[in-house]
């Protein structure tokens, strides 16, 4: 009587053993998705940074310049054949060679570097990634700015880029700095944005205009020109130049959305034209001010105000003809506060040439507003 229990409870068994396997059984997946699958590990196995360079690195070139420098001229008595054998021929010139980086910007073959790169080079050559070596001609280079734009063949598998958005940077986002330091090609270095907005004249050059990325990747001969990216794999500026110290080096890089505008004209053939005033400045805080105020030898009384101190004015310039005058303290620009030369030299960049650009200024107890039109900044000769 108890058997038929006993096969029900046998069955049920079974059936739940048999569901067990069921579940237990892998499903089929689409080949595609388990390519997918694989990719992903893959890229598991690989940090952040190698991921992002990944997508920058095809495009990275190495480029080597070189130009004719010519020689001081020797006495005449260095014309014997036995002293030219020795010394070489004094009437020849000596070849130098330079060495940079460089980034594609679109797969047609233009590459964008600094300036100081390509800076006279009689011939350039731009070396890929994948070890491809091509004759480069500088279309354009801006010194202001320090950047140039080289076009190199159009040849299949260029890869260009992708570029960011260097005003989206916050200090603290991870920083990488690709190029060929010491002639080292495809070298991989990482830090962080370490301050943005840092003025080009506070790092000793007066003959640039740029608010420059810094950052503690290392940065060193050889990597001027190549890109800095972010996290994401995209280029957020163009490697310039290095501060050396006891410590740790500090880089800079030109951020990639002015790069982007003045690549854009190069590449055309069309100038980079920069605004200018034509005045000599030097910074005034209210401090110094009194401390130079309170001196019975001082020459000249100051404005007790932080601003921009007019120290001359260029003959013939837009500020000459505006009624700038030595010792004017410029205080704004356009209604916006100026507290030292780097504002106001911003300020006049973002300008248009032969558009009026109201200035306040301070002169002795007097704040008096003036009418300037910048003028387009000389070339230098």
């Amino acid at each position: 009587m108890r058997i038929a229990p006993l096969q029900t409870c046998g069955r049920a068994l079974l059936m739940g053993l048999l569901l067990i396997q069921l579940v237990a059984l892998p499903l089929a997946r689409p080949a595609a998705a388990q390519a997918a699958d694989r990719a992903e590990e893959s890229s598991s196995r690989h940090s952040f940074v190698a991921v992002a360079v990944g997508q920058v690195g095809p495009a990275v070139v190495r480029i080597d310049t070189e130009r004719a420098v010519p020689q001081a001229n020797f006495e005449q008595g260095f014309g014997d054949p036995l002293l030219r054998d020795f010394f070489g021929d004094p009437s020849g010139g000596a070849r130098e060679r330079g060495q940079g980086s460089g980034v594609l910007i679109d797969a047609h073959g233009l590459v964008l570097t600094n300036a100081h790169v390509v800076d006279r080079a009689d011939s350039v050559e731009v070396t890929l990634a994948d070890g491809r070596q091509l004759d480069g001609s500088v279309l354009g280079a801006d010194p202001i700015t320090d950047l140039a734009v080289v076009r190199i063949p159009e040849l299949a598998g260029l890869q260009a880029a992708p570029l960011g958005d260097s005003e989206a940077l916050e200090v603290g986002d991870w920083a990488i700095a690709l190029g060929s330091p010491y002639g080292l090609e495809r070298t991989v270095t990482l830090g962080i944005v370490s301050s943005l907005h840092r003025n080009i004249n506070s790092l000793g050059f007066s003959d640039k205009r740029l608010d420059l990325i810094q950052t503690d990747a290392a940065i060193n001969p050889g990597n001027s020109g190549g890109p800095l990216i972010n996290a994401g794999g995209e280029v957020i500026g163009i490697n310039t130049l290095v501060r050396a110290g006891p410590g740790a080096g500090l880089g800079f890089a030109i951020p990639i959305n002015l790069a982007k505008g003045v690549a854009q004209l190069l590449s055309t053939g069309s100038p980079v034209v920069h605004p200018y005033l034509g005045l000599q400045l030097v910074p005034l805080t209210a401090r110094r001010a009194r401390a130079n105020n309170g001196d019975p030898n001082a020459l000249l009384k100051l404005p007790e105000r932080d601003g921009a101190l007019v120290q001359k004015v260029l003959q013939d310039s837009p500020a000459e003809v505006a009624g700038v005058r030595r010792g004017d303290l410029v205080v704004s620009v356009a209604d916006r506060p100026i507290s030292d030369p780097a504002a106001l030299l911003l300020a006049v960049e973002a300008s248009k040439v032969g558009v009026g650009l109201p200035l306040t200024v301070v002169r002795g107890e007097t704040e008096m507003k003036l009418m300037i039109r910048p003028a387009a900044l000389p070339q230098a000769g």
